[in-house]
């Protein structure tokens, strides 16, 4: 087991294991959608290391592990070795699972969000955010996430953050999407959060399966300021996990934002609610990529980013 003793140093834990079939079967964390050919994940790993991050660990699949390196893993590690950050990668995997359990026929996708930072058991010894591969944040997000992290102590394990997007500018307009809505109290702390499905715009307003929900309602984006010692509780959650989907096993996932929503209502952890200006945009469908790709000219135009993106991190 790996010391986790470090201090002061902060590392970013990219999610990109999953291939997206709603994009329509190709890997939509490696889509080209900047001026020069950058893809969302170039984006984000530029503002964590502007904000101060000092490692970057991704996780994949195995299988996909061949393309991944050629179109960002090879180039980033270049570019994070003349920065001083060190980059390590985690593998999830459909079989990495507790010993006495088994894989249910048929099934051929990972198990989710949580099982993904668990994959990284042996590689984060430091406090941490987490990110999705295929999501921008935009820099103010990355910089209150780590500068959050920096206060965290051993003496306040448990002690997490996430940052806190407004519905309205979260949705695709090409059909439904997945978010966590989130209750935050009056002192800016979480206290529940409900993973809902098909969140999409209509004319009555914005809906899922029906029910509408407030435009202006905090979710989460899977942005989460986290500790080690989280890893040890979604360990732990992940064998409960098998046994409350019993009968469930071919299509249930292990996720980040209901395991912390259930450790809330056991008042095991606090998580404070960051909030952020940034408008988040990404690619769910194929009809998405347009439009995220002239947001990133715009960016680039406005000089929010260089037209070569990681100069000002190089030079």
């Amino acid at each position: 087991m790996m010391d986790r003793k470090q201090k002061n140093r902060t590392a970013l834990a990219i999610m990109a294991a999953g291939i997206g079939a709603r994009f329509g079967g190709g890997i939509k964390q490696l889509e080209p959608v900047g001026p020069n050919g950058e893809i969302i994940m170039d984006y984000s790993i530029h503002d964590a290391i502007k904000a101060g991050f000092e490692k970057i660990v991704f996780i994949i699949r195995k299988e996909i592990e061949e393309d991944f390196r050629a179109v960002i893993g090879n180039r980033i590690e270049a570019v994070c070795k003349a920065a001083g950050v060190e980059v390590a990668y985690a593998f999830q995997s459909l079989y990495d699972i507790p010993a006495k359990e088994r894989v249910p026929q048929g099934r051929t996708k990972p198990w989710g969000t949580g099982q993904a930072i668990l994959c990284c058991k042996e590689v984060l010894a430091e406090p941490f955010a987490v990110i999705n591969a295929d999501d921008y944040y935009g820099k103010e997000a990355f910089v209150r996430l780590h500068d959050f992290l920096q206060t965290m102590s051993k003496a306040e394990p448990y002690r997490f953050c996430m940052a806190g997007f407004i519905l309205k500018n979260t949705l695709s307009e090409n059909g439904g999407v997945t978010r966590g809505i989130c209750r935050v109290n009056e002192d800016g702390f979480l206290t529940d959060i409900r993973e809902t499905r098909n969140i999409q715009k209509t004319p009555d307003g914005i809906c899922a399966d029906g029910l509408k929900i407030d435009a202006d309602s905090y979710v989460s984006m899977n942005m989460w300021g986290l500790t080690p010692e989280f890893i040890d509780l979604l360990e732990k959650g992940f064998s409960e996990f098998f046994r409350e989907i019993a009968g469930r096993e071919q299509s249930a996932e292990y996720l980040l934002p209901t395991f912390i929503g259930k450790l809330l209502q056991k008042k095991a952890v606090t998580v404070r609610v960051l909030e952020t200006g940034d408008k988040w945009f990404g690619v769910t469908y194929q009809e998405d990529k347009p439009a995220v790709s002239r947001a990133f000219q715009q960016l680039t135009a406005d000089g929010v980013y260089r037209t070569c993106l990681f100069e000002d991190i190089l030079s």
